[in-house]
């Protein structure tokens, strides 16, 4: 292991292929099932929108976060987490560029 991956850094990436993982997991179940994925995600009672509220104003602030730090630590290319973010999950994407801004502030 090099010496920019901190063990905070693996952490990141552990939670990083986790969220792959499990977001992707029923995301195949949806798709096999042909099911109406934002109808579910909106219309599913009360609670479900509570969470979709909750996750949504998360990964808004989220995405200011990682444009606006990265900027601030001088990485590349921050956009891409945000725009891989809509073909995987956030819960993919932000702890990746968690790790990614980890390894960024052992360089330095």
């Amino acid at each position: 292991m090099t010496k920019n991956w901190t063990p905070l850094a693996v952490t990141w990436l552990v939670l990083a292929a986790l969220g792959l993982i499990g977001t992707w997991t029923f995301n195949t179940f949806a798709i096999l099932q042909a099911r109406d994925f934002i109808g579910d995600w909106v219309g599913s009672g009360p609670a479900v929108s509570s969470l979709t509220v909750d996750l949504l104003i998360v990964a808004i602030a989220g995405c200011i976060l990682i444009v606006v730090e990265s900027r601030r630590l001088g990485m590349k290319r921050a956009w891409l987490y945000i725009l891989l973010s809509g073909v995987t999950a956030f819960a993919f994407t932000f702890p990746l560029w968690l790790a990614m801004r980890e390894r960024q502030m052992a360089k330095s």
